[in-house]
């Protein structure tokens, strides 16, 4: 089963190879990994070429990440579908194939697991971990979200249910796994371990103001939907990350 990995990079120079790296050191063989580059403008391409890259590059303009991330899904070849960000990459060499196992065994559409933000000059250093838990029918309701970067989807939900809806920002993510999981209820497995290291940063939780932005893309992405949060929803889903600084799971 063909594995796709999409990262899209723009000035990535100085994290990009964290990611190279922890993909190609998987132990699972059927792997490929795919660059969409943003016309960067830093040595983001040539650490890609020289890094022993064996994937496809695609070099062009785009409107943001989520374009980005829609393009490679778009050329995407392989039957399940990954997106791994730039400054961020898996927790060991054998992620890919520990995923692939609970597709094929469960037979679900979709797979997640954990994730830890890590610092972002010593990635040694562990801020925070987010612990997803298992999925049920009302999760979303009590504030819940996967995280998107361990997120992995089968290529035919993308074609059945769409890609990343390009009129929100920072709620993009959230939107598509509300649409995926909530709102047509594809089905999914958590698998319960770190799979992911982010490097901490995030502009939506930088600032009261920016805070209040993605609480109204959030509250957006319901109703796109055609859906109605619990009044108590939105103001849960960022509570829920104080759980993050205090977890200490391996």
């Amino acid at each position: 089963m063909l594995v796709s990995i999409v990262t899209a990079t723009f000035n990535s120079a100085k994290t990009v190879k964290d990611t190279l790296d922890s993909v190609q050191s998987q132990s699972y063989p059927q792997i490929e990994h795919i660059i969409v580059d943003g016309i960067s403008s830093d040595e983001t391409i040539n650490i890609v070429k020289k890094s022993g890259h064996k994937g496809s590059i695609h070099i062009g303009a785009d409107k943001g990440i989520y374009d980005a991330m829609n393009k490679g899904i778009k050329l995407a070849n392989g039957e399940i579908i990954g997106i791994l960000n730039s400054d961020d990459f898996y927790a060991n060499n054998s992620v890919i194939q520990k995923v692939v196992t609970l597709f094929e065994d469960l037979n679900v559409d979709t797979v997640y697991g954990d994730l830890k933000y890590v610092d972002i000059e010593n990635t040694k250093i562990v801020k925070r971990t987010w612990i997803a838990g298992s999925y049920k029918p009302n999760s979303f309701k009590k504030g819940w979200m996967p995280p998107h970067p361990t997120f992995f989807v089968r290529k035919g939900v993308y074609e059945k249910y769409g890609l990343f809806n390009l009129s929100l920002k920072s709620a993009a993510d959230y939107e598509l796994l509300l649409r995926f999981l909530h709102k047509n209820r594809v089905s999914t497995a958590y698998l319960s371990e770190t799979l992911v290291h982010m490097r901490v940063g995030g502009q939506s939780n930088s600032s009261l103001k920016n805070r209040l932005k993605a609480n109204a893309e959030d509250r957006k992405a319901w109703k796109i939907n055609n859906l109605r949060p619990h009044w108590y929803t939105l103001y849960l889903k960022p509570l829920r990350k104080v759980n993050q600084f205090f977890n200490n799971k391996n």
